[in-house]
């Protein structure tokens, strides 16, 4: 199977797809032949033009303005994908907030908010989506990590605490769910030059930069390439693992 049509036919679920790293996995998924679903939460315009973008690629697309918090309709969601197109091969737990706040400076709405956000909703989309898995004994759940909850940085507490639980609930599911051939990984990438990596500060952009063996951010295309890598077929014996992408930090 050549690289570019590495995902032909594949059905995809991306959370948070709209913007950043999202939309970036969206457009590589569908240069590589895959039919793309994705959710958003704010922007109609930025996911209407994203979906005539997957759509220019000649796959099909579907766009839903749904929070990945809500149980029920992400519930909905997974119904209509099983509806529509027979199944979702592939779930991408993408979407996910931060906050540039110092501990002393975090209240507990401020935590209740980022945890809901990266591991609720991570959760809750999971469960959701996992039935039509589980019943057709097949599958991928890719979740976006970060480099803040695998190593030791200069981040906020918060973040780097929901994103750790993100890797330990990529392990857990892995092992849960290996019983019906899916497969749960985790991609955490270091700085990129869009999306949440624009939220730091001077000051640790240039501490990042100086720890980086390449001396530079990644780019979005980049991660989202090694995305497709690790959700199609090519990786089948891959499974449980957290792949950090960080330039060499």
């Amino acid at each position: 199977m050549k690289s570019h049509r590495r995902l032909a036919d594949k059905r995809i679920l991306v959370t948070g797809g709209s913007r950043g790293l999202g939309r970036s996995l969206c457009k590589t998924f569908a240069s590589q032949g895959a039919n793309i679903a994705f959710t958003y939460v704010r922007d109609d315009r930025a996911a209407e033009s994203l979906r005539t973008e997957c759509e220019r690629l000649g796959v099909a697309a579907i766009m839903s303005k749904t929070p990945s918090t809500d149980f029920d309709a992400m519930e909905s969601l997974a119904e209509r994908i099983e509806s529509d197109w027979g199944g979702i091969d592939v779930l991408v737990n993408n979407a996910g907030i931060t906050q540039m706040f110092p501990l002393a400076m975090i209240d507990e709405e401020d935590w209740d908010q980022v945890m809901d956000v990266n591991v609720k909703g991570v959760f809750l989309t999971t469960k959701a989506v996992l039935p039509g898995m589980i019943r057709r004994r097949s599958g991928v759940i890719l979740n976006i990590g970060s480099l803040a909850g695998a190593r030791m940085l200069s981040a906020p507490v918060h973040y780097c605490t929901s994103k750790a639980a993100v890797k330990g609930f990529t392990q857990s599911m892995a092992k849960e769910l290996s019983r019906h051939q899916i497969r749960v990984l985790c991609l955490a990438p270091g700085l990129l030059d869009d999306g949440m990596g624009t939220n730091v500060p001077e000051t640790g952009l240039a501490e990042y930069l100086h720890h980086c063996s390449l001396g530079r951010v990644g780019t979005l295309e980049e991660a989202a390439e090694l995305a497709a890598f690790m959700v199609s077929d090519a990786n089948s014996y891959m499974n449980g693992e957290t792949i950090i992408l960080d330039g060499g930090v």
